[in-house]
């Protein structure tokens, strides 16, 4: 059997093997594959066609790779964050003043304590802040500006 008869069947299977499992290293390995059949048939010596294969992979591993890890990566859902962490960089609105040691918010909807995330300002009532921290039962929160 030729050699560039072995390398398509290799390309083929690795092909499929790809489609099944989704992992682009296997797609990769059948890329490299298909391209050393080529210079297979063009009549390249085997250690030849082995460079080929090992320059073909290294190329397909330095340039696809990172295209197909930053598609797979967008498709993927972003964490949700829940519970008080979701909190953390909304909006709220100070129902009383807010210092260093007391004061209260609302957050969508919600009221809650409040201390100033910088322990030296004094905010005043009816200002807009965003929640830096949740401690407990307290948001620390700073003035947007």
């Amino acid at each position: 059997m030729e050699y560039w008869v072995i390398w398509l069947i290799l390309a083929v299977a690795l092909g499929v093997a790809e489609i099944l499992t989704l992992t682009t290293a296997l797609g990769l390995l059948g890329g490299a594959a298909l391209i050393t059949s080529i210079a297979a048939g063009l009549g390249l010596p085997v250690p030849l066609q082995l460079v080929v294969f090992v320059a073909s992979l290294a190329a397909g591993v330095v340039v696809v790779r990172p295209i197909a890890k930053r598609q797979l990566s967008m498709r993927q859902p972003r964490s949700q964050r829940f519970g008080i962490q979701a909190l953390v960089g909304k909006t709220a609105y100070v129902l009383r003043e807010v210092t260093g040691r007391d004061g209260r918010v609302r957050i969508g909807g919600e009221e809650w304590s409040a201390r100033a995330y910088d322990e030296t300002l004094v905010i005043p009532a009816g200002a807009v802040v965003d929640v830096i921290e949740i401690e407990g039962a307290t948001a620390l929160v700073y003035p947007r500006e």
